[in-house]
């Protein structure tokens, strides 16, 4: 018998550590802020609905309310990630790269949610959402709302690289702008919020992470945040793909819904042209795939606030 280390790896034991690779799943964060849709034909439509009423002291009668309703769709797509193996390679591997770069493909599908989704956060300033406005907009309306803005300012001396204090203090600007948020009954939505997804760039992590976790902020000076730890909770994601430099976004995790849409024909499929077929036989390679339809898309802007540093 063959020692382990050149003993033949076989189609059935790759497609087995694709498997078990996706079944770990996409990042943390992708699931606290994108609703996740099951998909079953090329274009879903969704019917945003207006909120309920508030209830009215009952005189004369019932006044049932109509619900307003906006219409948009998302389209699916077709996502695929592949990787060729030489058949002599599958009998020869000695130090596991073949398992490497197997894993690695199944983590391209995991993080690939993640990928669409911060694009899609990128895009926000300049992209509409469901209302006709752009996902952060500061003219925001509906019904009875009033003018609502979700994209503000925060001061800092370099708006680069803010202080901590200045930090904190864009930080509980964002909360408050998303508790004042109103449906379009004129009804305040997010009173009850208490936790939040804080999306910022590589470059600010440090800062983010002392602003939100710190008792002591600069000089001994009270830090903001850990005082309102009972009632907040704050989640910091770091996000490479985020080319950034002066601004920071922050999501409520807390609701129902959502302020973005993933939406999924099923769970990745894994594809494998392996040892005695067609095209092993032909090419003197196997190629195992990974195939994703789905896409992503706006949900609600009233879950999400995004700060520029000024």
């Amino acid at each position: 018998m063959l020692p382990q280390q050149y003993q033949k790896i076989t189609t059935r034991g790759v497609l087995g550590m694709v498997l078990a690779r996706l079944d770990t799943g996409t990042a943390a964060w992708v699931n606290d802020i994108a609703m996740r849709i099951t998909s079953d034909q090329a274009i879903e439509n969704y019917a945003w609905l207006g909120s309920a009423p508030a209830l009215r002291e009952f005189i004369g009668g019932r006044q049932p309310a109509e619900l307003a309703e906006v219409s948009f769709t998302i389209s699916n797509k077709d996502y695929e990630g592949s990787i060729k193996i030489q058949s002599k390679d599958m009998r020869r591997d000695k130090l596991g790269m073949i398992a490497i770069r197997v894993n690695q493909l199944a983590d391209r599908a995991n993080d690939h949610p993640a990928r669409l989704l911060s694009a899609l956060i990128i895009a926000g300033e300049s992209t509409l959402c469901y209302d006709g406005q752009y996902f952060f907009d500061t003219d925001h309306a509906e019904g009875a709302s009033g003018t609502q803005s979700n994209k503000i300012t925060s001061t800092a001396a370099a708006p680069a690289d803010p202080t901590v204090a200045e930090f904190s203090k864009a930080v509980v600007k964002a909360i408050q702008q998303i508790m004042s948020v109103k449906d379009d009954k004129g009804e305040p939505t997010n009173q009850s919020a208490s936790e939040f997804q804080l999306q910022v760039p590589i470059t600010m992590l440090g800062t983010a992470l002392e602003a939100v976790t710190a008792l002591l902020g600069v000089g001994g000076a009270n830090n903001t945040l850990p005082v309102l730890k009972g009632k907040f909770t704050i989640d910091v994601v770091p996000n490479a793909r985020l080319n950034w430099t002066t601004k920071i976004a922050l999501f409520r995790t807390d609701e129902a819904a959502k302020p973005f849409i993933l939406q999924e024909e099923g769970v990745p499929d894994v594809v494998a042209l392996g040892d005695g077929s067609e095209y092993e036989q032909l090419n003197k390679e196997q190629l195992f795939g990974i195939d994703w339809s789905g896409n992503v898309g706006y949900g609600y802007w009233q879950l999400a606030c995004l700060v520029t540093f000024q």
